[in-house]
């Protein structure tokens, strides 16, 4: 069978970083083919040189059997390469139709001509089952749509070959499956996808071949129907890796956390975002609030920890009443706080490791004497922490953080919160775009905490996650929790309807 697109020998350096090193990747006419690693294995990296993203220092590519250049994304579009970025390049307060046609517009005497766009993009939604309104803004429609909007886009371009990256990073279960399907329909209408991904169980359900790589090289090319997920994941981070996550049953002490209808009012739409929440978590469980992003999770645990005020309701930690206090005081009073976005809310990204290890208690005498610091204390504290977490950097405790992998920056916020030894760990998405052997650290971590007599409060957008890790689960949808689940007694499916609103359980 021939190959549509022929990576061969792809080098392509960054300062102080080979990001592929000798690549080949070799995509056949009409297949899923997986590209698997760990996080900062170089697979975005391949595909943004496909895509004229980047321009590589060594090798070629062929597209059906013909060495090109690709200089630009244009180029990559004329040679039908598509991709679907990990995060959506659509603007929100354009229409379905604006978007798609955006770079591609039909103009009468410099007029914007949509009619004979929207009877295309109509056809090719109802042929490929694409269900989207042509005329709706991107900003009310959800996610799932959205990605439907940019599968739209390539194909209105023509695309021959689709390149999707990690596509199902902010989905439902019920729209990975139509995700899938859609996927399909694809390959049998004569396309090829390449799907970039560390979920081993999309790659089984859907994957043809898998090409895998591992610190910028590559390592191997499979036929996936007769490769198992150990030895998948053995060959993307070079080790036997533990999919069941082992733990023994919950043993609940008294109440750590109690939220007593606790109502949020979005300061900028003047829309309710968390509608009456209470629930408790108590030491020695880990309690999960699953649900879609976007459901009041992110501002209900910012309304815990005091980056939001609370409109009604209250936050009592251990029989105190910390709803009034401010940030810093409702950390010290016994809140480690694994944030959602490491970036934003976890680290300062130009400080050096060893000063992030500190962010939280630089003030104590452990680190200072009259406001001067004490800088052999703080660089043992960073040592050990290196150590214990396995986090890894160019230069240790010296190593500016913006520099570090996302999977070594999370694991830099896990080990300084766990290490501050509170009562109560608050963990948001702590593994969200993490490869599988820092998940399987990362959950180690959290079961440990667990058993050590510590309440978590976890909050996951990955359903395995959820189901593997709680002891309890509830379910938030449109700012209300919307029912509780025993994860020995629920299923993934039951789990995606109430988290789409399709049911509904009382209220808590």
């Amino acid at each position: 069978m021939a190959f549509v697109i022929e990576m061969l020998n792809i080098t392509k350096e960054f300062p102080g970083i080979k990001a592929n090193d000798d690549v080949t990747l070799q995509l056949k006419q009409g297949e899923i083919h997986a590209l698997l690693g760990e996080n900062g294995a170089g697979k975005s990296t391949l595909m943004s040189v496909l895509f004229g993203l980047y321009q590589p220092e060594q090798g070629i590519i062929k597209v059906r059997d013909k060495e090109v250049v690709i200089k630009n994304p244009n180029d990559a579009n004329d040679l039908g390469i598509g991709m679907v970025h990990q995060h959506f390049k659509l603007v929100h307060n354009f229409t379905v139709t604006e978007n798609i046609v955006l770079g591609y517009e039909d103009t009468k005497k410099g007029f914007l001509q949509l009619d004979n766009a929207r009877k295309r993009i109509k056809e090719l939604s109802e042929q490929y089952k694409l269900r989207v309104d042509p005329d709706a803004l991107i900003e009310n429609i959800s996610v799932g749509q959205q990605q439907r909007v940019e599968i739209l886009k390539m194909l209105y371009r023509d695309s021959e070959i689709l390149i999707f990256d990690e596509p199902t990073a902010v989905l439902t279960p019920q729209e990975i499956q139509e995700l899938m399907k859609i996927m399909k329909r694809l390959v049998s209408e004569g396309k090829s996808i390449i799907l970039i991904t560390h979920k081993l169980n999309e790659i089984k359900a859907i994957a043809d071949r898998c090409t895998i790589l591992r610190k910028g090289k590559y390592i191997d090319t499979v036929e996936v129907k007769s490769t198992s997920n150990e030895v998948l994941a053995e060959k993307m981070v070079g080790r036997k890796i533990s999919f069941g996550v082992e733990k023994t049953p919950a043993k609940p002490k008294e109440t750590i956390l109690k939220v007593e209808e606790v109502s949020i009012t979005d300061y900028i739409t003047q829309k309710i975002v968390v509608k009456n929440v209470c629930f408790e978590v108590k030491r020695g469980e880990i309690l999960t609030i699953a649900g879609i992003e976007g459901n009041g999770q992110t501002e209900l645990i910012h309304g815990i920890t005091g980056l939001k005020p609370l409109t009604k309701g209250k936050v009592i930690l251990k029989e105190q009443d910390i709803t009034a206090l401010s940030i810093r005081q409702k950390s010290l009073s016994g809140i480690s706080h694994i944030p959602e976005d490491r970036q934003k809310h976890g680290l300062v990204l130009e400080y050096s490791l060893e000063n992030n290890l500190i962010l939280q208690n630089y003030f104590t005498t452990q680190f200072q004497n009259r406001g001067f610091f004490k800088f052999d204390n703080i660089r043992d504290h960073a040592e050990k922490l290196i150590e214990r977490f396995d986090i890894r950097s160019g230069k240790g405790p010296l190593s500016q953080v913006r520099s570090m992998s996302g999977g070594n920056q999370q694991k830099a916020i896990v080990g300084r919160e766990i290490d501050r030894n509170n009562d109560l760990l608050i963990a948001v998405q702590p593994t969200r775009g993490l490869d599988v052997g820092a998940i399987e650290f990362i959950h180690k971590q959290l079961i440990q905490e667990r058993d050590q007599g510590k309440a978590v409060l976890l909050i996951s957008l990955e359903l395995d996650e959820v189901m593997n890790l709680s002891d309890r689960i509830l379910v938030m949808y449109e700012g209300e929790i919307v029912g509780e689940f025993d994860p020995q007694k629920t299923t993934e499916n039951e789990l995606g309807l109430y988290m789409s609103g399709s049911k509904r359980g009382k209220q808590q």
